[in-house]
Formats: C-alpha cells, sequence, structure tokens
C-alpha cells in the first residue's frame, strides 16, 4: 500500500502545468487559445499587454510534453509554425529557454509571458493557467 502511495505522489509531481506571470489577468484559457498563443498567432492578453512566449528546446522532454498534451499537436508542427513566421519575416519565435530554472525565473520576472515546468518546480512567484 505504502508503494501505491508513493508511485501516486511521484507520478503526480510529473505532471506539467502551463504557468504565467502573476500580472497576466487571465486565469483560464481554452486550449485553442493556448495554441494560438504558442503559435504565436495571439500577440496580446485581453488587458492589451503583449504576451512574451517561452519555451524550452525542441527535444526537451518537457517541451514535447506540453505540445502534444496541452496543445494538441507534434512539436516538429509548433517548429514548422515559428520557422514560417520567421524566414518569411512576418513575426517571432518564441523565446527560448535552457532549463527549468531559466523558465521559472523568465516568466516570474517578465510582464506578460507564459511558459510551462513540471509542477514540482512551480513556486509562488507564478501562477498557474487552468485550461478548459
Amino acid at each position: 500500500m505504502l508503494l501505491f502511495f508513493v508511485k501516486t505522489e511521484i507520478w503526480a509531481n510529473d505532471r506539467h502545468e502551463i504557468i504565467i506571470n502573476p500580472t497576466v489577468s487571465e486565469r483560464e484559457l481554452s486550449v485553442n487559445s493556448l495554441r494560438s498563443i504558442f503559435s504565436m498567432r495571439l500577440k496580446t492578453w485581453s488587458d492589451g499587454t503583449k504576451i512574451r512566449v517561452f519555451v524550452l528546446p525542441d527535444d526537451d522532454p518537457l517541451h514535447q510534453s506540453v505540445a502534444k498534451e496541452k496543445l494538441n499537436v507534434f512539436p516538429y508542427q509548433l517548429r514548422s509554425t515559428w520557422d514560417r513566421l520567421v524566414f518569411s519575416g512576418t513575426g517571432q519565435a518564441p523565446i527560448k529557454v535552457n532549463s527549468a530554472e531559466e523558465m521559472l525565473a523568465k516568466v516570474a520576472n517578465t510582464p506578460g509571458a507564459i511558459g510551462y515546468l513540471w509542477r514540482a518546480k512551480i513556486n509562488e512567484h507564478v501562477h498557474v493557467l487552468q485550461i478548459k
């Protein structure tokens, strides 16, 4: 019975969440809106604040998990969308960070920021965005 409890707790901490800077007024978004943000089509929050998107490298397990499970797209589809924006000159790619610690610091300290983290890494300096 104890083994089951430990296994359940470890699995719960392996979950990932979408995080936002505390200055962001939204607390809940649809999957479509979230996908629009991460594909760099939605550029401002409802109050007009510029959205600053932070992502981990394409081969990072957390990035792959978020793309598939939260955004319902494959990581290569996100990369293709970002590359098209950059190469056509019509937009920018998200800001890449190299670690969960850097993700937390950037989202916590950048107004309008959005990113993602493993639940166990989240602290009081960011808010969790609910996806409906």
